[in-house]
């Protein structure tokens, strides 16, 4: 779990940096990164008691009651592994072997998702939501988003197959909803 946690606050910091019309303030951004990953909800409290499902298409829809994507974006990706996980009150959970095939697999389903709407969806003016894998002044690709998203699957993926479970079946399926992991 903590390195799951490790890449998501790296990602998230990224992403505020690349999108700062989300939250311009780094202090703020900085608060917003620990609320994500506390406990309890310590900021606002309208998506703080959603699943994880409903926090990801907030993030994306065209017109969320949330102005701050960045962090609706990653409230449901920690809230998401999180579910997988079933990780208690405390932040611990018992054995890694117990978590349900299924649940991980919608996990990979979801992140997947994630990562190819990342690169897709736009606002109503045409412009990316999120600023990520773009070309610097020299030509070359900032790749740092993707290698996370990777770490992160990669090791979702050597979850799943722990379990028995084919990740190639989920890899390359794309639906356009984000699917509940607690059912």
């Amino acid at each position: 779990m903590r390195q799951y946690q490790n890449s998501l606050r790296e990602f998230t910091a990224r992403l505020y940096a690349k999108n700062p019309k989300y939250e311009k303030d780094p202090a703020r951004q900085r608060r917003k990164i620990d609320a994500v990953f506390a406990p309890l909800p310590t900021g606002e409290q309208v998506y703080a008691y959603k699943q994880s499902h409903e926090i990801l298409a907030a993030a994306f829809h065209p017109e969320t009651v949330e102005p701050d994507r960045v962090y609706l974006l990653s409230l449901g990706l920690w809230k998401s592994i999180v579910e997988a996980y079933d990780v208690g009150d405390e932040g611990i959970f018992v054995s890694g072997l117990q978590i349900s095939l299924e649940r991980l697999q919608r996990l990979h389903h979801n992140l997947s998702q994630v990562n190819w709407r990342l690169k897709t969806y736009k606002d109503k003016n045409g412009k990316l939501l999120f600023l990520t894998n773009e070309a610097g002044a020299d030509g070359y690709l900032n790749m740092g988003y993707e290698v996370i998203m990777t770490r992160i699957l990669t090791r979702l993926e050597d979850d799943i197959a722990m379990r028995g479970g084919l990740p190639e079946r989920y890899m390359f399926s794309m639906s356009t909803i984000f699917v509940g992991i607690l059912l």
